[in-house]
């Protein structure tokens, strides 16, 4: 059991061990710990509810239906293509998650490039980068923005209502990005490509409940209905529906033991490295005006940390030192955190995770490419993301 530990998992419990660490030595009063724990309850429960829900529809073969059908929809033409592929990939980070995004979609569409003859760069790019730049409309987006709607005491309506437009712009500059580095002809080698065949379904009735449970998820989101509850009954039903008709699916490798302990760990980690000098560091970076400066102020100070450390401590560290009343900081944080950790291959668990099946699929991403790229996207998406919020104040 041990040996099949990877050297990622093995930082994660270390960063738990270090967090349970500083709570006993007593860096980290208990009373704080316990604030900090129980603020993530409901964050956990949701993260492991949507993964597992996510991970069961896939096997069902929804994602592997769709991209087929949308590649077969755009006719072998690279433009309509293109087109298809971001508005898949922003739907699913919107509505399943960034994670779900990196670590089920980037296999279907890497499997989908190798069965057409279509350059798997430019597909596996269109996940990764769509993943984060694509999390910031709504709470089960991204962990950082159910973080963000807790403090700021937002319902999802007004949450979405805030941060529409700065979602559109982030998602209209990755699309220019996308096109220039990897989707134009000069890059991609292809003037068309040959349009896939049906893909088969192994259990009809099975891929039929999985869509149903996917509609009833997004439904209970635009209905507010609680996130974790609405998570937990969609992978309830999921099981239940595997335990019917293929219990093989069920193993304990569904369960997200991974992130769950490394955001346990982070979350008891950060606040104790905040109590000795990472939150008077973050306060002079930001400033306490809530002003248009103290805006981009939040959003670089965000974006910075994230590439440096990722995006999930990143965000809380900075948080800690935003005023409740700021509104349009804390929102402009969360862009900075969401859309900026995009240059480094560790700026976020989901680029860690998309990293990784590209290495088992072979696929090479050119590291200066993916750097140059990705500092590129980064200013230019925080800019305009956070210059549509400020329109929207």
């Amino acid at each position: 059991m041990l040996r099949r530990l990877s050297v990622l998992d093995w930082i994660r419990i270390g960063l738990l061990a270090l967090g349970l660490l500083s709570v006993l030595t007593g860096l980290l009063p208990i009373g704080d710990a316990r604030a900090e724990l129980t603020r993530i309850a409901p964050i956990l429960l949701f993260l492991g509810a949507v993964i597992v829900m996510a991970e069961l529809v896939k096997e069902a073969g929804v994602f592997d239906v769709i991209a087929a059908r949308l590649a077969a929809a755009g006719r072998g033409n690279y433009a309509a293509l293109f087109l298809l592929c971001t508005a898949f990939a922003a739907l699913v980070t919107m509505f399943l998650n960034l994670d779900t995004t990196a670590v089920l979609l980037t296999p279907v569409m890497l499997a989908l490039a190798a069965r057409t003859g279509i350059a798997a760069l430019p597909l596996a790019m269109t996940t990764v980068w769509l993943a984060n730049t694509a999390s910031l409309l709504l709470p089960v987006s991204n962990l950082t923005n159910l973080l963000a709607m807790d403090r700021l005491g937002m319902s999802t309506k007004e949450f979405a209502g805030r941060l529409w437009l700065p979602q559109a712009a982030s998602i209209a500059v990755t699309m220019v990005f996308l096109w220039v580095f990897f989707w134009r002809r000069g890059r991609r080698g292809a003037g068309r490509y040959v349009p896939p065949g049906p893909v088969p379904v192994a259990d009809p009735l099975l891929f039929r409940v999985a869509a149903t449970v996917c509609v009833l998820f997004i439904a209970a989101l635009l209905l507010e209905l609680p996130i974790q509850l609405a998570a937990l009954a969609a992978a309830v039903l999921m099981i239940a529906a595997f335990a019917w008709r293929d219990r093989s699916k069920l193993t304990l490798s569904l369960f997200p033991w991974q992130l769950l302990v490394f955001v346990t760990g982070l979350f008891l980690v950060v606040p104790t490295l905040s109590r000795y000098g990472l939150a008077g560091l973050m306060g002079a970076l930001t400033g306490t005006a809530g002003d248009t400066g103290g805006a981009y102020r939040a959003a670089v100070t965000g974006g910075g940390l994230a590439n440096l450390i990722n995006n999930l401590p990143a965000y809380t560290a900075v948080e800690e030192v935003v005023p409740p009343g700021n509104r349009d900081q804390l929102l402009a944080l969360l862009i900075g955190t969401n859309i900026g950790p995009v240059i480094t291959p560790w700026a976020s668990l989901a680029t860690l995770l998309w990293f990784e099946w590209c290495r088992r699929r072979a696929v090479r991403v050119p590291p200066l490419t993916f750097v140059l790229a990705g500092a590129g996207l980064a200013v230019t998406g925080v800019a305009a993301a956070v210059a549509a919020l400020l329109l929207t104040a």
